[in-house]
């Protein structure tokens, strides 16, 4: 068990960091959603029922929705593009090398086996990560929407109004107005890392190079 805590400490500490902040937000959002029921003199739901209003569901997905969006574009513009100098890249005066040791590697007895496979299956291998955190991003867009659309008609029953539906939430500028405020600070703190990176240096983590390294290393 302890070879297992220590094998998977970071997954671990990092889903139970996810569940409480998720747990946080869940509570406080139905705090907040209280009050504005209070504000029109209706009573206050209960926790399991806010879980399923457009208010929570939105507003996580939102979320999610950008995260995905951060990684898959990480992913892919990584494996095109170059930065020099930071250890997020790779290094384009390395390709032949590290083409090679993937080669060797294919040979080995618990190569993943997609590769063994060859044809098709390996070319989707291939691009497994890319394609399932886009999966993922397209599936928290649409929830996301999904739930702008909810809570755009819970307020408009509390207001009297006429309902949306799910077009009129996806031309609403609302809508792109919460997905560009978080797509634009996705990007920037890629963009701050992979230049920060280049100058600055964490001892031990695999986001960082060596201390020693000059400025000028790219990769690891």
């Amino acid at each position: 068990m302890k070879r297992f805590f220590r094998d998977n400490g970071l997954s671990l500490t990092l889903f139970a960091l996810f569940a409480l902040t998720l747990g946080g937000q869940a509570l406080a959002g139905w705090r907040a959603h209280a009050q504005d029921l209070q504000v029109h003199n209706l009573p206050e739901i209960a926790l399991l029922d806010y879980l399923r209003t457009g208010h929570f569901i939105s507003a996580v997905f939102e979320n999610w929705e950008s995260e995905f969006l951060q990684m898959a574009v990480y992913v892919v513009f990584t494996a095109i593009l170059i930065q020099k100098g930071s250890p997020e890249s790779r290094d384009p005066d390395k390709a032949d090398q590290e083409e090679k040791e993937a080669l060797a590697h294919a040979s080995r007895p618990d190569t993943p086996w997609p590769v063994k496979k060859g044809g098709l299956i390996l070319k989707l291998y291939s691009h497994s990560l890319s394609i399932a955190l886009v999966i993922l991003f397209i599936l928290s867009f649409a929830l996301h929407l999904k739930g702008s659309n909810t809570h755009a008609n819970e307020e408009a029953a509390l207001n009297h109004q006429p309902i949306h539906t799910l077009l009129e939430t996806l031309v609403d500028p609302q809508f792109w107005y919460e997905s560009f405020q978080n797509w634009q600070s996705e990007f920037l703190s890629i963009a701050a890392l992979l230049v920060l990176s280049i100058f600055l240096r964490e001892r031990g983590s695999p986001e960082s190079k060596p201390v020693p390294a000059p400025h000028s290393m790219t990769g690891h």
